[in-house]
Parts: structure tokens; C-alpha cells; sequence
């Protein structure tokens, strides 16, 4: 009996050793989406996640791309863009020497992107600066600066008034030298604690004329969060980059298509019979309007988010199986998808392998029903 059981067990991992063999070795995407297809057919359901999750090792998972280590650029984050201005408000302070609430509201006045340099120095954010004007203003009824204008004078140089530019140097000159906020209580610290403000602008004055040691710029980068405020400025493009990617392909190949979004849900249901919420990231259709595929993007680098979000595939599937089968297709980005076991493998059942990435992302072109759309949609 023993003999028995052990029999059957080398048999059972060679059947799953000879499956995921080929589907390794498919000749094309849409070969291997067939095999995959084959693995509810050929195995048991408590074979099922160890055949997936180590398909999803095999060859999906060298294809993440780990896009922790990229950001987007922009112009106001931009080292150049800082250094004029910074360059500016040097010169105009004589290296941070002249600095009463009068010459800052000068410089500030005919120069409003230097705004920039001296928030900085002060360490609080745009919106957190324009709260601060009204604590510094309302004292002797300036009207407080709102954050989008503290964003346009920073970023835009926009036309600013005198009291405009008084409100801001008030602000500035409180906060530096500790009088708007006030001693902070208990274990608190002051932002003004810092290196570079920690005796006011004394201490600016003397960072500015004989830089800062590279202990203290790494320290400031470990304590303020390495590329943090450029990774928050960004989120939304970082957000849009599977789509935008995904999107610029159906373009470029004449793919009829419609990206979904809040605006068009209600659209997406009558006309193609889609009853899930949120409806798929895309849908595809051919010249009879008929409902070829849904695609779903997915980005993450962390496994737990990956493992939440796998859940959403799963809930498309079921919506796919009641469309009659429409393909549903995966874009996914991140390492947080090498986290096979409960994330990437269950995608990979969900979708019968139509799982694609960045850099796979020109393959989907020859999966089922790509290769009949394209061109069927004009070219921008």
C-alpha cells in the first residue's frame, strides 16, 4: 500500500513537471494559452496553485520590471530649474546676508520664482506654506496666499503684488526665526531644527558659503524620504504608465478600442453587456461592434498590494466566463507580481496565461483577437 501511494506520487510530479514543460516550450503565446488551458483537464484542483505559481516563476516573472528605480522627470523638480533660482535668490540676498521682511518681500516681488528657494529652506510644503501665511498675515490683515498661488509663483513667476510678497517674506522670516509656531511641546521637534536653519539664518548664510558636508546631505536624504516629493508630484503619471503604454500601442496598430474611466462606465455596460465594477481598464471590439476582449492593467512593487489586487482578476474571469469566453487580458508592472504563489499564479489561471508586461507588451499583438483588429481602427 505504501509502495502504492509513493508510486502515485512520483507519477503526480511528473505530470506536473511534463505540463509545465510544455507549456515552457509552446511555440507561440497563442499555443501556450491552450496548454495552460489544458491544466484543469489533466490535473487535480490541489495541483492547480503549484503548477501556476511556478509558470508565473518560469516566464512571466523575468519579464517585471523593477520601476522603483526610475522616475518621471519634470521640469520644476529638475536640478537645472533649482539652481537658477536658487542662483537668483543668492545674488539678490548677497548670499542669504540681506534678509530683513523687507528685502525678501523685494526680492520676492520682482521675482517670484525665488519663493521656491525660500520655502525650501523653511522645510514645509507649498500647502503647508500657505496655511502658514495666514497665521503670519492675519495679525495685520494680509490676505493669505492660496497653495495654487504659491505653486504659480514658484513655478510660473507669476505677476505678484507688494502684499503678496509681504505676506510671503513675513512667513518666511517667522518661521526662521522660530516666532510663528512657537516653542513645540512635549518630545516634539520644530522643522526648524534642522541643519541648515537650526540658528536661523546664521546658519543658512553658512551653508550657503561653504556647502554641506556629504554626511549631512545623506542623513537629510535618509530623514526626508529619498526622491520623495518628485515620486508624489509624479504618482498620477506613475499611475497612467501601463495604460498610457498599453494604449499607445492600440493606436499605433489600428486597434478599436476604449480606455475606461469614471465618465464612460455607464456606456461600456450598454454597449457591450459589461456588468463588472469598475468595468476593465480596456475594452476591445471589432467593426461590428462586438465585444472582443477586456484588459486589465495592474501595477506594484509590493507582494501583499499584488496579492489584493490579483483578487480583481479573479472577479473579471468570472465576468469573462459569462461574456461566453472573452479573452481577458493582463498588463501588469512591478516586482511586487514576483510574489507567485497567491498573486502572479492565480492572474496567470485567471487569464490562461495572457499575461503581459512592458517589455512584452508588443507580443499581445499576436495573441487571439489581436492579429484580426489590427488596422481595423484608423491610425492617429
Amino acid at each position: 500500500m505504501l509502495k502504492d501511494t509513493y508510486s502515485e506520487s512520483a507519477k503526480s510530479v511528473t505530470n506536473i513537471r511534463n505540463t509545465i514543460t510544455r507549456v515552457a516550450e509552446a511555440g507561440s503565446w497563442d499555443q501556450r494559452i491552450a496548454q495552460i488551458r489544458l491544466i484543469p483537464l489533466n490535473h487535480g484542483t490541489n495541483e492547480h496553485p503549484r503548477i501556476y505559481a511556478e509558470i508565473a516563476r518560469l516566464l512571466y516573472v523575468p519579464h517585471l520590471a523593477a520601476d522603483f528605480a526610475y522616475i518621471h522627470e519634470d521640469h520644476f523638480y529638475g536640478r537645472k530649474y533649482f539652481e537658477q533660482v536658487y542662483a537668483d535668490a543668492f545674488s539678490a540676498t548677497e548670499g542669504f546676508t540681506k534678509v530683513t521682511e523687507d528685502k525678501l518681500t523685494s526680492v520676492i516681488e520682482d521675482n517670484p520664482r525665488t519663493l521656491l528657494v525660500f520655502r525650501t529652506i523653511t522645510g514645509l510644503t507649498k500647502g503647508e506654506f500657505a496655511h502658514a501665511t495666514i497665521m503670519a498675515g492675519k495679525p495685520i490683515s494680509l490676505k493669505p496666499l492660496k497653495q495654487n498661488k504659491v505653486d504659480a509663483m514658484e513655478r510660473n513667476g507669476t505677476a505678484t503684488t507688494h502684499e503678496q510678497a509681504k505676506v510671503a517674506a513675513k512667513t518666511i522670516s517667522q518661521v526662521i526665526d522660530g516666532s510663528l509656531f512657537g516653542v513645540p511641546p512635549g518630545d516634539l521637534v520644530s522643522k526648524q531644527a534642522k541643519p541648515d536653519t537650526e540658528n536661523g539664518w546664521k546658519s543658512v548664510k553658512l551653508f550657503a558659503a561653504d556647502g554641506v558636508p556629504f554626511s549631512l546631505f545623506l542623513h537629510q536624504r535618509h530623514y526626508g524620504g529619498a526622491f520623495r516629493q518628485i515620486l508624489d508630484a509624479t504618482s498620477k503619471k506613475r499611475g497612467d504608465l501601463i495604460e498610457d503604454a498599453v494604449e499607445a500601442l492600440f493606436m499605433e496598430n489600428g486597434i478599436p478600442y476604449i480606455r475606461t474611466g469614471s465618465a464612460n462606465q455607464g456606456e461600456i455596460a450598454a454597449r457591450f453587456e459589461v456588468r463588472v465594477t469598475p468595468a476593465p481598464d480596456f475594452v476591445v471590439f471589432d467593426n461590428s461592434d462586438t465585444l472582443r476582449a477586456i484588459l486589465e492593467c495592474k501595477g506594484t512593487n509590493d507582494g501583499g498590494t499584488a496579492r489584493d489586487k490579483a483578487l480583481r482578476f479573479a472577479k473579471l474571469r468570472g465576468e469573462s466566463n459569462r461574456l461566453g469566453g472573452t479573452p481577458l487580458i493582463a498588463v501588469l508592472g512591478g516586482i511586487g507580481w514576483a510574489r507567485v504563489n497567491d498573486a502572479l499564479g492565480p492572474v496567470v489561471r485567471d487569464t490562461d496565461g495572457r499575461v503581459f508586461t512592458l517589455s512584452t507588451l508588443s507580443a499581445m499583438l499576436e495573441v487571439a483577437p489581436f492579429p484580426s483588429l489590427i488596422g481595423l481602427a484608423p491610425a492617429p
